[in-house]
């Protein structure tokens, strides 16, 4: 009876995870790229709850003594995966973020250049109306 508890639990949890995958998809709140891996651990998750016996098969098979073991370890490199595809997406917004505020700064340079040109020539031909002015009068 254990067992069977156990088994719907997992499989609510697991049709859960992917319902929520789903919806955050259709929401727009999680892209494309990264649906998939979710995607994938919610099935893999539901499947290893509809037929635990292919987990112990799994560790059998692979030499580790307890399928809850195996099951940590899974998560452990799934873990890991996620922490690196994650920094290394850091990594290129970094990189992103520095180059947009380059270019801010050399285009806020052109413009300060442009204003002081403008500036310039303004005063310049406010000068000459000026002397133009005088000279009419």
């Amino acid at each position: 009876m254990t067992d069977l508890r156990l088994t719907i639990f997992s499989v609510v949890v697991a049709v859960a995870a992917l319902v929520l995958v789903v919806e955050l998809l259709r929401r727009r709140r999680l892209r494309e790229k990264y649906a998939v891996i979710w995607v994938v651990i919610s099935i893999g998750t539901l499947i290893v709850a509809i037929f635990p016996s292919l987990l112990r098969g799994v560790a059998q098979a692979i030499g580790i003594q307890t399928p809850s073991n195996l099951l940590f370890f899974g998560s452990l490199l799934v873990l890991f995966a996620v922490s690196l595809q994650l920094s290394r997406e850091v990594g290129l917004l970094e990189e992103q973020s520095r180059r947009l505020a380059e270019e801010v700064g050399a285009l806020r340079l052109r413009l300060d250049a442009m204003e002081k040109r403008a500036d310039e020539a303004a005063a310049a031909q406010d000068a000459t109306e000026q002397q133009k002015a005088e000279r009419g009068a």
